[in-house]
């Protein structure tokens, strides 16, 4: 079913159209990603379509009572209330509901059965208590629990002013509230912003079962293959619609414009051709009739438009005057923090060249800290660290401090390389898009994105075998993203980064560092290989548990012989369970065909009755996989215990 659809939708800025003919369609379960250069305009499409403002040309059409739920870029909670006093805000509803049947149970205990108006109050509470049951008013309690963990908030943590947090807590806040609301439409602009990789994860997950619909704006590429399954892309002031996830569009996009081109060039070709005829034979009387012919054919000819796309990306490489040493970069047991106060450690490992090692943790850990450690910057608590010989260290600050904010962007550039002509560094600048009047932009006027920009290209100017990297893909769009990763695998010098950008350590790392409290460790290749080596790890702990187990004690054979017993019985119940889960999910996809069908379509009748048994198929399947999770928690209880 069709929840929403903009129709030719338009804006201008003065003059100046952002963009125009935007067709969009989000269906009911739609997990939908906007994707596009930054400044193209998609956070103005978002808030036309969460009906914050109006279009200039254009309609937004909706079905009747669709909820919609639009999270901001970076909106925070800004509360007085404690954590879960201003999250349970949300159940405001099933909280007077409660109420209603609390009274209603009073009246109940006050009247007697022989009062003719005690069946009216119990049909009224029987009602009610069917409708907070279906509202989920007897799981509100734990779905929040579950929300809060899922974003990293314990428990000891509830009764927390949310105005003592930091912004990025508050952010995480924010969308856990949205989430909990459950709308129709979910709209959410860079939600992955301020998210370690395991609430990212875990993010993933709560939204590929999500009820509702799901329209995203996000350049994490990773978390949109996980989550989409098909992409808007806002190009050239206007939508083209994909299906699939976020590689499935690039490769999808890529042959779409390599077709147009082959068909645009063909059409050039042949229109010179009939060109060249024309004008050779027009004037010559025995060729005129063919040349007219031709000349007809032209006017006739429709023409395709020459193949457009936003193709303004940056540019450049990362280059050393002379090479390091082979050994880079050591540390033992090092221990990092501020004023004697420890973040992680003791903190051992080795960089050699020409590695590029990910560095990899929970936000809070201390990853920055160990880098403006390395870079002698704060000072390490304890340890040693180790630098190479010959080395050139060029260095991106995440906070991009190292900008000065009073200075133009040409100043900034210029000051520190005074003896390069004006005109080499604005050839340099406008390769990273500051072109015009650009240069002259006061540094604390510029977005994130800019700054970004700027820091990279004074790094790009410098000579540099030894490149530390805090978040550099903070702030870039997509495509530069991509431009990044090529200058660092371009690179033939080592590299040391931070990033939470999964798809780009995908890209770029050879090695990763996963950073806890207590250590660090190291696994080879990107992030996808630490994955497989973590579930490998996992497994094998898994294989060995029970030979570790058997060392401590012997159970006695009668003993062994009841589990084993009592094990069966809960693996045939999840069997079975899956079974009916199955059995239940075909059903589901049977009725769901019929209702398909053209001849039941326009029946509103069977119609009805189609989809009253698909929602007691529904409710059945839920109950059974709710049977089902209780059924493999015992499981997995039992095997930890044995």
């Amino acid at each position: 079913m069709l929840l929403l659809q903009t129709n030719d939708v338009m804006r201008r800025f003065g003059a100046d159209v952002l963009f125009h003919n935007m067709n969009m369609q989000i269906q009911e379960h739609g997990r939908t990603a906007l994707v596009g250069r930054n400044g193209a305009g998609k956070t103005t499409l978002l808030k036309m379509i969460a009906g914050i403002t109006e279009p200039d040309e254009g309609t937004i059409t909706k079905v009747k009572d669709l909820t919609i739920g639009y999270l901001a870029q970076d909106q925070g909670l800004d509360s007085q209330n404690s954590i879960w006093t201003e999250l349970d805000t949300v159940f405001a509803p099933l909280h007077k509901m409660e109420k209603q049947i609390h009274d209603l149970e009073q009246q109940l205990a006050d009247l007697d059965s022989s009062n003719p108006q005690y069946q009216q109050v119990l049909s009224k509470y029987d009602s009610l208590q069917t409708t907070f049951k279906k509202q989920g008013g007897f799981e509100y309690a734990s779905r929040m629990r579950g929300i809060l963990h899922g974003f990293g908030f314990g428990e000891d943590s509830y009764d927390t002013p949310i105005n003592s947090l930091s912004g990025g807590q508050k952010t995480k806040l924010a969308l856990a509230k949205i989430l909990l609301q459950a709308p129709g439409l979910l709209i959410l602009d860079e939600p992955t912003n301020h998210l370690d990789m395991n609430v990212l994860s875990w993010l993933e997950d709560y939204l590929k079962s999500y009820q509702g619909a799901l329209l995203i704006v996000s350049h994490d590429r990773y978390f949109l293959d996980k989550v989409v399954k098909d992409v808007y892309d806002l190009d050239n002031k206007t939508l083209t619609h994909y299906t699939g996830n976020y590689s499935q569009f690039v490769q999808h996009k890529q042959e779409r414009l390599q077709a147009e081109w082959k068909h645009y060039d063909q059409q050039q070709k042949k229109i010179a051709k009939l060109e060249d005829f024309v004008n050779r034979n027009i004037v010559r009387a025995s060729t005129t009739k063919r040349a007219q012919a031709r000349r007809k054919q032209l006017e006739k000819m429709e023409r395709l438009e020459r193949p457009q796309t936003d193709d303004k990306s940056i540019h450049f490489h990362f280059h050393a005057d002379k090479p390091s040493g082979n050994e880079v970069l050591d540390v033992e047991q090092a221990k990092v923090g501020y004023d004697n106060q420890i973040l992680a450690g003791p903190l051992s490992f080795s960089i050699r060249k020409p590695q590029r090692v990910g560095i990899i943790g929970p936000n809070g850990i201390g990853k920055s800290t160990l880098l403006k450690s390395v870079l002698h910057k704060i000072p390490l608590i304890s340890g040693t660290i180790k630098p190479g010989a010959n080395l050139e260290v060029g260095y991106y600050d995440q906070e991009q401090q190292q900008l000065h904010p009073d200075k133009t962007v040409l100043e900034e550039v210029w000051d520190d390389h005074p003896e390069v002509p004006e005109k080499d560094i604005r050839s340099l600048l406008g390769s990273f898009l500051f072109v015009g009047d650009d240069v002259y932009k006061v540094v604390h006027e510029l977005s994130g994105g800019e700054k970004a920009r700027l820091e990279l290209t004074k790094l790009s100017f410098k000579s540099i075998n030894f490149l530390i990297l805090d978040e550099p893909t903070n702030h870039l769009d997509i495509d530069s993203r991509e431009v990044l990763e090529n200058a660092i695998n371009e690179f033939d010098g080592t590299v040391l980064f931070i990033s939470h950008d999964r798809y780009f350590i995908n890209q770029v790392a050879t090695d990763v560092l996963v950073m806890s409290k207590d250590g660090i460790k190291h696994y080879e290749g990107n992030y996808d290989d630490y994955l497989a080596a973590l579930a490998k790890e996992n497994s094998n702990d898994i294989d060995t548990a029970p030979t570790t187990k058997t060392t401590v004690g012997k159970k006695s054979y009668q003993q062994s012989k009841e589990q084993q017993r009592a094990r069966r019985k809960i693996q045939r119940q999840v069997d079975d369970l899956e079974q009916q889960m199955a059995t239940l999910e075909t059903k589901q996809e049977e009725v769901q065909e019929q209702m398909s069908q053209p001849d039941i379509a326009t029946d509103i009748g069977k119609l009805t009755d189609l989809q009253k048994q698909l929602d007691e198929l529904k409710a059945q399947s839920e109950e059974v996989e709710i049977a089902w999770t209780e059924a493999a928690e015992k499981l997995e209880e039992f095997d930890e215990q044995k």
